[in-house]
């Protein structure tokens, strides 16, 4: 090696390091899609959503229904807080429902399955018994309980099929006989169609419909051919054709699709616009709770069927954008509770359950936005009334009770830490990782669990 220039001894370069690539930064929106697709793999996300949602859904539920029924009550000469007092009492009865179906096993639900259909069935006829029966706006679908209190039992024949219907449908799976097609109609199809017509002998198309939709969702999940579906499906669109020609009241709710003036030619479509002026008139935000103009006489059912009109006004389309987020995520989570069991009476009974909200929710708001004819339904676990309320949250505590059976959820949920990081027995015990439990509880699934 060379001197330097000084003489003295050589001078020694330290070997340069190899330079070494930086990994390429990863995108802030991939990263954030990462880690919500992450959180949204948890075993108790659907647990959560179902629990969240439903509760969300309810408690504005409450405050809207106490809103929007204020100035009815008044005209009523009853106190403003009428209606929200009845339906708090409903919602207090409901949670009750609600947690004892979310802690009984799934033997029990299917052994309530007769007995449901069987006192739903019977409520029903005695619907029809002369001085029994009662008639609300045209339809004849009540029981007077004594009092401002009644009941309308077509509510719980949606609750009774859904359950009859998965256990027919899963034992009949269990012994192999849903391959032949008259084993899949019979007696399922029947048994719907006695339904229908119990309901139909009071006038409740809308109802009716919400019935239906159950069956073919039903019909779905037990893998109905495409030909048996179809032709099912064209005798009750023949059938729903039939129904609405032959009733003026119908044919009005139909010719009102579109209207933009209250008084449409001959037809009366007075609450179907006053539904769309409610809408226009909340901006994004809204007008404020408790400031909506339509609900001072201006919109009928402004607390039942069309309280999510009222929701637009007051709360603008932030409100009603919510309240659709939250139902999507519910329909999610059922889905996925019904995609994810390997027990065919939970996912018949989710998928029912999960058709019966969606649907139901599809209706109203579609009515209430002037995409399909006014039914008559009220918004599941938001409008106003306790007969609907009920056996909607016994059917949602249904959807908890499944997804806490899932392999993985119980196994999160049996590993979950006490507060504060100590045992039960007074002890302390190191906080488990999270990462470690999704493995022990990938590892308790079953392999044939999608």
């Amino acid at each position: 090696m060379p001197g330097s220039r000084t003489g003295g001894p050589p001078v020694q370069r330290a070997a340069r390091r190899p330079v070494v690539p930086r990994p390429p930064r990863e995108s802030p929106v991939r990263a954030l899609h990462a880690r919500a697709r992450k959180a949204w793999d948890r075993p108790l996300t659907a647990y959560y959503l179902i629990l969240g949602g439903s509760a969300l859904i309810t408690v504005l539920g409450l405050v809207m229904v106490y809103s929007a029924s204020q100035i009815t009550a008044l005209q009523m000469s009853l106190p403003g807080s009428y209606f929200f007092r009845k339906q708090l009492l409903a919602a207090v009865i409901g949670t009750v429902l609600l947690l004892v179906a979310s802690r009984m096993p799934v033997k029990l639900h299917r052994a309530l399955a007769y007995p449901i259909l069987a006192g739903a069935v019977v409520l029903m006829a005695l619907v029809q018994v002369p001085g029994i029966g009662v008639a609300v706006n045209g339809n004849q679908n009540w029981i007077a309980l004594g009092g401002s209190f009644q009941l309308q039992p077509s509510e719980f024949g949606k609750l009774a099929l859904v359950l009859w219907g998965a256990d027919l449908l899963a034992r009949k799976q269990d012994r192999r006989l849903l391959t032949q097609w008259k084993h899949m109609l019979v007696p399922l199809v029947p048994a719907a169609f006695m339904l229908l017509g119990l309901i139909m002998l009071g006038g409740d198309m809308g109802t009716a419909i919400i019935l239906t939709a159950i069956l073919f969702g039903l019909l779905w999940l037990a893998g109905a051919p495409t030909r048996l579906f179809a032709g099912v499906l064209s005798v009750a669109a023949l059938i729903g054709v039939i129904l609405i020609r032959t009733s003026p009241n119908r044919m009005a709710r139909l010719a009102c699709l579109g209207a933009t003036e209250p008084q449409s030619g001959p037809v009366d479509c007075w609450q179907a616009v006053h539904g769309i002026y409610a809408l226009a008139s909340g901006g994004i935000f809204g007008s404020g709770l408790g400031a909506s103009v339509e609900k001072w006489g201006q919109l009928p059912e402004a607390h039942t069927d069309f309280i999510f009109a009222v929701t637009g006004e007051e709360l603008g389309l932030a409100g009603t954008l919510s309240v659709l987020a939250l139902f999507a995520a519910l329909g999610y989570a059922g889905i996925r509770v019904a995609g994810r069991t390997e027990d065919p009476f939970v996912r018949y009974a989710a998928g029912g359950v999960t058709t019966w909200i969606t649907a139901q929710a599809v209706i109203n708001i579609g009515a209430v936005l002037g995409l399909l004819p006014i039914a008559g339904v009220p918004l599941p676990l938001f409008s106003y009334g306790g007969s609907a309320l009920l056996p909607t949250m016994f059917a949602i505590g249904l959807l908890i009770a499944f997804a806490r059976e899932d392999p993985a959820a119980r196994m999160a949920l049996a590993m979950r830490q006490p507060r504060f990081g100590k045992k039960r027995n007074g002890g302390s015990q190191r906080p488990r990782r999270w990462n470690t439990m999704r493995r022990r509880a990938a590892a308790a699934r079953s392999s044939g669990e999608r």
